[in-house]
């Protein structure tokens, strides 16, 4: 059931109709402003009625989302909003459903729920904030906490392999994944409106900074001086290319592992280099492409991964409708009296 038969608003909204009154709680400087002015430009811009859009939340900074939308919403309990969120769009086929998540409210406690969503494909749009640390509960390290950093809870350095949001979506079969950065409102703008059309999970990873308590954790990704070497925008059915000059690009070599490679040096040029096709039902480019990270690695950011596949909602609407029509059972009685019975 795609999100053409969400009802759209006759009259044209503007972001400020999404603007709830309650004063936004979050530190000076956290990333989560620009996530939330980003969400308040695509919710007018889909044109969908007001009352049909729901936001869900687990625990966290990034849960406080649902108090920031004038829509209606639910602030649910740690690591549940993904249970919650599939309750909601199940119900009511008809709403577009946004579930606002951190690392570790869906990739810890709510990773069962997490990994369950994106494998049943239900048509729900998460954005997964990542700041690598737990930030509400004063900077405990968190399921994507690089290895060896020292936080609050690991004073010697983190002795866990982090969590690759993107190659866990791939392993729990997702079929959209795209990757933003909070300092690229226009592109987490663009992404986040491809989210809205995909038909089944989309999950959108943002790379948020916490001022607090992980600051500058992706500063080679976001910062003026490094950036252009560390990130490649892609876009589908273009070659992927990166550098302050432009410069650079990916090529997937003899070995079938991807490279980093410098347009005109030995005789390489555009031609050479990865074409990005974000439809391709493979998934094994895509998630080289998730996993590519700084230093060796530009962080590949943009759509990365969007298939068609049966979606959840589709398939239980399909069998409720064939019981309804086929079944002898139409109403309590006859279920009650369906089986063997007796008299007392």
């Amino acid at each position: 059931m795609t999100d053409n038969t969400i009802p759209k608003s006759i009259q044209p909204l503007t972001k400020d109709d999404f603007e709830s009154d309650q004063m936004v709680k979050w530190c000076p400087g956290c990333g989560d402003h620009a996530i939330l002015k980003s969400v308040e430009k695509v919710f007018p811009a889909l044109g969908y009625k007001k009352e049909n859009y729901v936001v869900i939340s687990g625990i966290g900074c990034s849960s406080r989302f649902p108090y920031y939308m004038n829509t209606y919403g639910i602030h649910g309990i740690h690591g549940r909003a993904a249970a919650i969120a599939s309750g909601v769009k199940l119900h009511n086929p008809d709403l577009s459903v946004w579930m606002v998540t951190g690392d570790g409210d869906s990739m810890a406690i709510g990773g069962n729920h997490f990994i369950h969503l994106i494998r049943r494909n239900i048509d729900i749009n998460v954005l997964l904030f990542n700041n690598q640390i737990y930030g509400l509960t004063k900077g405990q390290y968190s399921p994507t906490t690089p290895k060896g950093q020292v936080t609050k809870t690991s004073p010697h350095g983190t002795i866990e392999h982090p969590f690759n949001p993107g190659e866990l979506v791939m392993g729990a079969r997702g079929t959209f994944f795209a990757r933003g950065v909070d300092m690229n409102p226009k592109l987490m703008v663009n992404i986040m409106t491809e989210a809205a059309k995909h038909d089944g999970t989309s999950i959108v990873e943002i790379l948020q900074n916490c001022v607090i308590y992980n600051d500058k954790t992706h500063q080679l990704i976001t910062s003026k001086e490094t950036r252009d070497d560390n990130q490649v925008i892609i876009e589908h059915g273009k070659p992927m290319i990166f550098g302050k000059n432009r410069e650079k690009g990916l090529r997937l070599n003899s070995q079938n592992r991807i490279e980093v490679v410098k347009i005109g040096e030995n005789g390489i040029t555009e031609e050479d280099l990865m074409v990005h096709d974000m439809y391709d039902k493979d998934p094994s480019i895509h998630l080289k492409l998730a996993n590519l990270m700084p230093p060796e690695f530009p962080a590949v950011m943009g759509v990365i991964r969007s298939v068609s596949s049966d979606t959840y909602d589709d398939l239980l609407e399909e069998q409720m409708k064939h019981e309804q029509e086929h079944s002898s059972i139409k109403t309590m009685d006859d279920l009650l009296n369906s089986g063997d019975t007796w008299e007392m």
